[in-house]
């Protein structure tokens, strides 16, 4: 074949032969559309294989984890470079984590350096150890390496000086200290350097970057640095843009050293313990810092009103770092927040930060993420949030009062709305179905009332719906089967949201719905990887879900309310790509909807503390997917459904409090069912009367109507006072009579007269 109707044909057949040399080391299905029975198949529509659209040459190759340990051998896999050398045009290699402990003699990666199309190669998480640098310096082609997470040390990449076009290096996770930047001085068109999780420890001298003058991005994260010793006539990394520093030992004497980085955007400082006292002239002189990051670092209160001084800045992460109370002289926040014009996202959540929400916050019109949640913030939420650019919002988890705030109404671009946990009143507002592009809404723990708004079917990119813990009452909506829970209808901007980095506790602040909510809504910026952290319950656990995942996870929670009414059968025709429904503890009634068994992918169920009835139907056994069900506490009789597929599983606890249900795993077992009763005949053909017998209904009643009226007897003979008061009122009664008799009599007589 050629590039006129597929893959060239060499190249087909060293697709293959790969495949057959990890026969041993890997699981079939990673190779399953690799057919080579089938020789008309095009090599280019392959799995992990992608074609020059022109050429049809093989230009780039996913292969990373495919490869596991070999159970027979006991050993990892020796890699045969010789099968990659048909890809002469081949540009990009990705063989990460794949278990590759050395290589087959005379075929090591040498033989690399006739790709000389090659320039970017992955071989993170493996097992190379230093062996490995000298073949790679033949590769005079890369412009890319990636050898994280192997068993490196500093010595021999003084051979890497060979590299001339090699811009991009990551060496995180291995065994290096000081002397690798050293060893790396050959290497001066670096641009990128990653030396994360290493065991660098103690001050780092800026001199020690003297051969690195291109770089522009640097990677120390999750070492023991303390220090960055620079000078006053220091003039060397003047083009670095991005630098973590995150997860080290660094005190506020830092910041004086970061002035030497003149064209800084990016800095991470999160995980470090920046107490103690600084001047906002070190601040003010990182006049281009467009990210400011402190996650989870001690820090001192009065550096939020320092940070002011930097009116460049689009992002502020300082999320879970020990602020309390009102902030001195400034309230809440700083009120120099709104003159910060340039801010997109905000991120202080977890602080216990006080008080009400400044108005200040309303001035940034480009605000994009703001996530205050797990404060203790009270008070309405201020009206004037009405930006179109807002996406994702977060203020769960604090004491804000009164209705859902109009601000947001007719937003085309909120992606999430996460108010849980709070106490709002009210109702959801009938403009909720305007909110066109909401993908996460979660209201739960609060004081909602009244019924589901049916308006809540128009939001057909809806992936998690958390009411639960509210007042709502009325019937769920049948029009909820509208929501199409499905990714693949979504806008493909959405994708971008997952690729943002997230500021969390996590390495990459907040990195999934809206994150979890969480898909790019941004206009994606590889710097920035935020993403949306969303909490929600399923499997009888309340999980969080962000980053990638929440494009999987679609969910209904509603329990916990005063829903009446019986369950719509339109729900078991949602969108299969549901993956939880919570419908417990309210009030729901009648039997559970056959067409339940259509919700093919569900992975939890519960319907457990209402009032259901009839028998669970038998075709449930065919939701296949499922992890979690639970139908306890309702007025379900019958037998449970056959103990197959998923429902093996299930224990007594999915079906207690149903005292008429019987079967496995229920202790009580089913009995056959008895023929009904019939009255017998008499001796003349004739049916009887019935169970009772009548004559002795008879003698009953005389007997007790007599013993009555002589007990009524007996308390007036014996008692005066009681005798006396009846025959007084029968007096009264005889009185009352007649006169009612006498009067109408006389006015009957006269009407008849006249």
């Amino acid at each position: 074949m050629n590039g006129c109707f597929g893959c060239w044909e060499q190249e087909r057949i060293a697709l293959l032969q790969y495949k057959a040399s990890t026969i041993n080391y890997t699981f079939e299905y990673h190779f399953t559309p690799w057919d080579s029975a089938n020789k008309e198949s095009d090599c280019c529509e392959w799995e992990k294989v992608k074609c020059d659209i022109t050429t049809g040459r093989v230009i780039k190759l996913a292969l990373n984890n495919t490869i596991y340990w070999s159970k027979e051998s006991g050993e990892g896999w020796y890699f045969n470079a010789s099968l990659f050398l048909p890809f002469e045009e081949l540009q990009h290699l990705d063989l990460s984590y794949n278990s590759i402990c050395g290589w087959l003699p005379n075929e090591g990666f040498e033989r690399f350096s006739l790709l000389s199309k090659l320039k970017v190669l992955y071989l993170d998480g493996n097992y190379f150890n230093n062996s490995i640098l000298s073949s790679l310096s033949g590769i005079a082609s890369l412009k890319e390496l990636h050898l994280g997470d192997n068993n490196l040390n500093g010595e021999g990449f003084d051979r890497f000086s060979l590299l001339s076009k090699l811009e991009v290096l990551h060496l995180d996770v291995n065994n290096f200290n000081h002397s690798i930047l050293q060893s790396l001085s050959g290497i001066m068109s670096l641009k990128e350097l990653d030396l994360s999780y290493n065991n660098l420890n103690g001050p780092i001298h800026i001199k020690e970057f003297k051969a690195f003058s291109n770089l522009e991005e640097l990677y120390l994260s999750v070492n023991k640095i303390n220090d960055f010793v620079t000078t006053r006539d220091s003039n060397i990394l003047t083009k670095l843009q991005h630098l973590d520093l995150s997860l080290n030992d660094f005190s506020t004497r830092v910041l004086k050293s970061l002035t030497a980085f003149p064209s800084l955007k990016i800095l991470d400082l999160s995980y470090n313990n920046l107490m103690g006292s600084f001047t906002t002239k070190e601040l003010s002189k990182l006049n281009n810092l467009e990210q400011l990051k402190l996650d989870n670092s001690s820090i001192d209160k009065s550096l939020l009103h320092k940070i002011g001084v930097m009116t460049s800045l689009k992002v502020l992460a300082v999320k879970d770092c020990g602020l309390s109370g009102p902030l001195p002289d400034l309230g809440i926040l700083p009120t120099w927040i709104g003159n910060i014009s340039s801010l997109e996202d905000i991120f202080m959540a977890k602080n216990h930060l006080e008080g009400p929400i400044p108005i200040e916050l309303c001035k940034l019109v480009q605000l994009t993420f703001l996530d205050l949640s797990d404060n203790n913030l009270f008070g309405f939420v201020p009206s004037c949030f009405n930006s179109s650019s807002i996406k994702f919002f977060q203020l769960n988890k604090n004491f804000l009062s009164g209705p859902i705030p109009s601000a947001f109404q007719n937003n085309s671009n909120l992606f999430a709305l996460n108010l849980r946990d709070n106490l709002l009143t009210g109702s959801i507002p009938n403009w909720i179905g305007s909110l066109s592009s909401l993908r996460i809404l979660l209201l739960k723990g609060n004081h909602l009332g009244d019924q589901i708004p049916i308006q809540l079917c128009f939001l057909q990119h809806l992936i998690i719906l958390d009411l639960s813990y509210n007042k709502f009452s009325g019937p769920i909506p049948h029009c909820l089967s509208n929501i199409t829970f499905d990714a693949s209808t979504q806008d493909t901007s959405f994708e971008g949201l997952y690729s943002r980095e997230t500021y969390s506790s996590s390495l990459t602040l907040y990195s999934t719905i809206i994150q979890a909510l969480s898909y790019d809504i941004f206009i994606f910026d590889p710097s920035v990887n935020a993403e949306e952290e969303v909490e929600f319950a399923t499997k009888s656990r309340t999980y969080t879900y962000k980053g990638y995942i929440l494009e999987y996870m679609f969910g209904i929670d509603l329990s916990c309310n005063n829903l009446e009414g019986n369950i719509p059968s339109e729900l078991g025709r949602i969108s299969s790509s549901i993956r939880a429904l919570n419908l417990s503890h309210n009030n729901l009634s009648g039997p559970i909807p056959v067409t339940f068994s259509n919700l093919k992918q569900i992975e939890s169920l519960d319907l457990s503390y209402n009032n259901l009835n009839g028998k669970i139907p038998p075709q449930l056994t065919e939701m296949t997917s499922l992890a979690v069900f639970s139908v306890a506490h309702n007025n379900l009789s019958g037998a449970t459904p056959d103990r197959k597929n998923q429902f093996i599983t299930f224990d007594e606890n999915s079906y207690e409090g149903n005292p008429l249900l019987c079967g496995p795993p229920l202790q009580n077992g089913c009995t056959k069912i008895r023929p009904p009763f019939t009255i017998p005949e008499d001796n003349e053909g004739e049916k009887g009367d019935g169970l009772m017998d009548m004559g002795v209904f008879y003698i009953s009643f005389a007997v007790i109507y007599i013993t009555v009226l002589l007990g009524i007897v007996a308390v007036l003979y014996i008692n005066p006072y009681w005798r006396k008061a009846w025959f007084n009122l029968i007096e009264v009664c005889i009185d009352t009579c007649y006169c009612f008799v006498v009067i109408h009599y006389r006015k009957l007589f006269n009407f008849k007269s006249a």
